[in-house]
Parts: structure tokens; sequence; C-alpha cells
């Protein structure tokens, strides 16, 4: 028992105070589940994100889908989060939303799951919030379900998205690796390099006499141009970590055939070129965020590319290669000098956090 000659804590007015409220940053208790959690959510993502499915607080979201369907999902990290022509938002979107068309899905659904670095700034937050509602409404999907975790300062590069995604695919339409036959004509939608040299340059603080933006876009529109025309298309793959020659040779040792393309006829700005060579980069390796192949039948080939210089997203369509089976699993470029070398993946990382 207190000395009555004693007073209190309470009686003194020595409460113990409550902890002090930074309203401007991310605080370790925004992922606690509590209180700030759902400040939070109600603050940022609900507003930006508002939809009927979400607004029910669920654990999910219920969908109401029938037919084939498409499923992906892909995790963001690219550093900085901003950079000319996009941001983290705006690639956690598109990025998801292309991997769906390229199965010949119309993407539909997607989720979104935050982790974010204690200390970062609710502003930054909030305008990834916006990019990532500005790309969903322009490539019209609905995001329906997420999460928000906070590690602790210097356990993130300030903040990675996860997100998935879920796609309708129409009768009849079958695209695939496995659907890429001997004869078929490659197509590719656009030139190459500026997503990787934009976040290069951005990140090291190069000074060039052109800037470089990035080409990230959602590839729907011209997906749905060639499916909306009827074409039969046999296969699909956008060209983001490791470039047009990833995809190339993953698609070759998948269809065990032979691809061979021309380096001459394969668009590349003259700034992604310049950079490139000033780094010792190879145009073809380096990373896009909208661009992407096509694999389609000879005798329709020059239908497709109509079809594609329609659409702004793919408007410098150009023909690019064929495939064969000589030799399979085998991708060869022909040179402006008339050589044939052939194509191969990076054995280690060329260019870290460009997605």
């Amino acid at each position: 028992m207190a000395d009555p000659g004693e007073l209190e804590p309470e009686a003194a007015g020595m409460t113990c105070p409550l902890p002090l409220r930074d309203e401007s940053r991310i605080l370790l208790a925004h992922g606690g589940g509590g209180r700030r959690s759902q400040e939070l959510i109600e603050s940022v993502f609900l507003p930006a994100f508002d939809n009927p499915l979400l607004a029910e607080r669920h654990d999910g979201a219920r969908l109401e889908l029938t037919g084939p369907l498409a499923f992906s999902t892909d995790s963001y990290v690219v550093r900085p989060l901003f950079f000319p022509g996009g941001d983290i938002g705006t690639l956690a979107v598109n990025g998801t939303v292309n991997d769906l068309a390229m199965c010949g899905a119309r993407p539909r659904y997607l989720s979104a799951a935050f982790i974010i670095e204690e200390g970062l700034s609710l502003e930054t937050l909030r305008r990834v919030v916006a990019s990532m509602k500005a790309a969903a409404e322009r490539a019209n999907v609905t995001i329906v379900t997420g999460d928000t975790k906070v590690v602790g300062r210097g356990q993130a590069d300030g903040l990675y998205i996860n997100t998935a995604g879920v796609g309708t695919i129409a009768a009849g339409v079958s695209v695939g690796p496995g659907q890429i036959r001997h004869g078929d004509a490659i197509l590719l939608s656009g030139d190459l390099g500026r997503h990787g040299v934009a976040i290069m340059v951005q990140r090291e603080g190069l000074t060039l006499e052109s800037d470089v933006e990035s080409d990230c876009a959602p590839l729907i529109a011209p997906i749905q141009a060639l499916l909306d025309a009827g074409l039969p298309i046999h296969a699909l793959r956008d060209l983001t970590r490791g470039g047009l020659t990833s995809a190339l040779v993953e698609l070759a040792e998948s269809s065990r055939l032979t691809i061979r393309i021309i380096e001459e006829v394969i668009p590349v700005t003259q700034a992604v070129r310049g950079v490139c060579e000033l780094l010792g980069l190879d145009p073809l390796q380096v990373a896009n965020e909208g661009c992407f192949v096509a694999f389609v039948p000879e005798e329709v080939a020059d239908q497709a590319l109509e079809r594609l210089r329609r659409v702004p997203e793919s408007a410098g369509a150009v023909r690019i290669g064929r495939v064969s089976d000589e030799e399979p699993g085998l991708v060869t470029v022909r040179t402006s000098l008339g050589v044939h070398r052939v194509l191969d993946m990076l054995s280690g990382e060329q260019l870290p956090r460009i997605c």
C-alpha cells in the first residue's frame, strides 16, 4: 500500500502517454491487424479500388465465371519505384493482365498484395495505388481482394507488390507453346528494350540526348484484335525479364522446334541502342513490359500484321522470323553481316529489379 503522503501516478497527472502518431509514414502498426491496419485499408485501398465485391470486406471474392479460365500470378520488386513511363503500381497491374492475355484470355479480376517497408511515405503509397487504379480501369479489370503486410526498415526496397489474376478464354481458343508448328511466322509487336533501359537510366542517373520511357502497357487490345478477326494464334509470349532472347529460347525448348529470326528487321530505337552499346548490353536480352511475340500460321501472317498495326500498342508490329524443325530447341539470329549466331539465355542477372 502506498504511503498516504505519496500521490498515485494518476493523481499526479502521470498517465502513460499514447504512442505518437505519424500520419505521413507507414508504421509497423499498419501491418498489425489492428486499428491502424483498418485505417490504412479504409483511407488508401478501399477508396481507390472501390467495387461491390471488394466492399463486402470478406476474406476473398466470390466470382461468377464460366468456361475455360486462365489464372496467373507475379510479384513486382522494381527499383526505383517510379520511372519514366510508369511505376511499380502500373507494372503490377499490366504485368498480370499481360500474362493472362498471352494465354488468349480476356482478363477479368485481380488480387493485389502489398509488402510495405516501415517508413515508406503514405504519399508514395497513395501515388502507387492511384496508378494501379488507372491501369486497372484502362485494362477493364477489377481488383477484388488483397492483403497488406508491413516489414521492418531495411527489409524491402520500400514496396513490393504481388498481383494474381483470372481471365476467361473464349470457346475454341487454344494458345500455348504446344501449338507452335513448323512453318509458323513469328511476329513482334514493337520496338525492344525501352523498359529495361528506362530503369537503368533512372537508377544510374545517366544523361541522354533523348529520353527513354518504359513501354509498360496492357496488351489486351492487340490480342483481342487478332481473336476478334478469327485469326488462329498458335502461341504468344510477352518479353519481360530476359527480353526477346529468353522468350524465344523458352518457346523453342518447350515446342522442340527451331526458331530463326532476322536481326535487321527487329526495331530498336537509337536511344536504346546507344545505351546498350555504352553498357555492353544486347537489346535482344533487355526487358520489355509492353511488347510480345505471336506465332501464327504462314498463310495468315500478313492479315495478322495488318490487324496488329491498327492498334496503338502494336502499331510497330513486324515479322521477324519463322519456325522450322531442323534443329529442335535451337534459336538463331541472322545478323546484318549475314552471319548466323545462336541465341541463349543469360547465365546470370543482367539488370536486377526491373519488374
